[in-house]
């Protein structure tokens, strides 16, 4: 991402970077013969690709690609489950295990995909998919703490600090992690499945919603730009586009003492899918080391894909900021979220009590 300045490791603090929006290479992957015409249907995260990716997909298979996006998890959740036909998607890790168990996907044929050797050993055979037999990684990152730092001049070392805010501040719309914050604040099991601790998280969330102004469909980085709250709840490379956007440095990430979210992001086709094949083609695009190191370096999130790092394709400036890619004496604070479907209703009740209670 972007240069690294005001960078307190003892206390977490990783300030702004700029990112560079350039694709300073052209990939060598060539399309396979047999799809001109098709079309492929992706659904994806917003600000979540390069601004050439799918273009140049399309020109390389001569295909047509229609992208569109989704709010968080649950939504692509209940997507799948009305029957709404999608090539690709692209869920979390606890929700690639949801959908595994619902019988929302379908096996993927890792010999379709030969750039999956591409994929670093850390994110191959994940709990979530043991063998990758339904998921093959896209991105992965860090929900935390960005703040203006034009406004906020005392650095945000812990999760307190934001719960007890004099200003406006908006949550991240992702039910699993304000609330497995909250337990973790509370000194809980961020994946408890006890009802009674989910609860009292829900409780303490409703408690110290009195700086809250919104809770943010994944865009919680646009109210920050917009000078609507001073901090927000959000995923890191949403933070780190917002200097790259104003070429400046007032906007800073944090992970706080306690820790905070740690998160993979996964292509994975739909049970439903209407055209397999070409998903599968589209993946292995995506998995080539070019075209995924342009994808992180625009959406300045890390990358799986150590065949792009060990080529020098990643930008150095944020393969060196710990934002990015956390030093072990961050990433041991971190955390994933776990999830099994009895465990869904719980944080799902636990969520929707706290929505009605602060109404936003």
């Amino acid at each position: 991402m972007r240069p690294i300045r005001g960078l307190l490791v003892g206390m977490g603090i990783i300030a702004g970077l700029s990112i560079s929006t350039a694709i300073t290479a052209q990939s060598e992957w060539v399309c396979p013969e047999g799809f001109e015409g098709q079309e492929l249907r992706v659904l994806n995260w917003s600000t979540y690709i390069a601004e050439d990716t799918i273009s140049n997909f399309e020109d390389a298979c001569d295909v047509d690609v229609d992208y569109d996006l989704f709010a968080n998890n649950e939504d692509l959740l209940e997507i799948l489950r009305d029957g709404e036909e999608w090539d690709i998607v692209v869920p979390s890790d606890y929700m690639v295990a949801i959908m595994i168990e619902e019988g929302l996907l379908q096996p993927l044929n890792l010999d379709l995909i030969p750039n999956f050797a591409n994929v670093s050993e850390t994110f191959v055979n994940p709990p979530f998919d043991p063998g990758n037999v339904y998921s093959v990684p896209y991105q992965w990152g860090t929900i935390s703490v960005g703040y203006n730092q034009t406004i906020i001049d005392e650095p945000i070392t812990t999760w307190q600090q934001v719960w007890d805010y004099d200003g406006p501040i908006a949550w991240l719309d992702d039910q699993r992690s304000m609330l497995s914050l909250a337990l973790l604040v509370l000194g809980y099991d961020p994946n408890t499945d006890s009802e009674a601790e989910i609860n009292a998280a829900a409780d303490f969330l409703i408690d110290h919603s009195n700086n809250l102004i919104a809770i943010a469909q994944d865009d919680g980085q646009a109210l920050l730009a917009a000078g609507y709250v001073d901090m927000v709840i959000e995923y890191s490379g949403d933070i780190f586009q917002l200097n790259a956007d104003c070429d400046c440095e007032d906007y800073a990430y944090t992970i706080p003492d306690e820790g905070a979210v740690v998160w993979t992001d996964n292509m994975a086709i739909p049970a439903s899918a209407p055209n397999p094949e070409l998903a599968h083609v589209f993946i292995d695009y995506v998995l080539d080391p070019q075209v995924s190191a342009d994808i992180s370096n625009f959406v300045a999130y890390g990358s799986p894909n150590a065949a792009a790092i060990e080529q020098g394709l990643i930008d150095e400036e944020l393969l060196n900021n710990p934002g990015v890619y956390p030093f072990p004496s961050v990433t041991q604070r971190l955390f994933f979220i776990e999830q099994t479907p009895d465990l869904f209703p719980l944080y799902d009740a636990a969520w929707q009590r706290v929505v009605d209670a602060v109404g936003t």
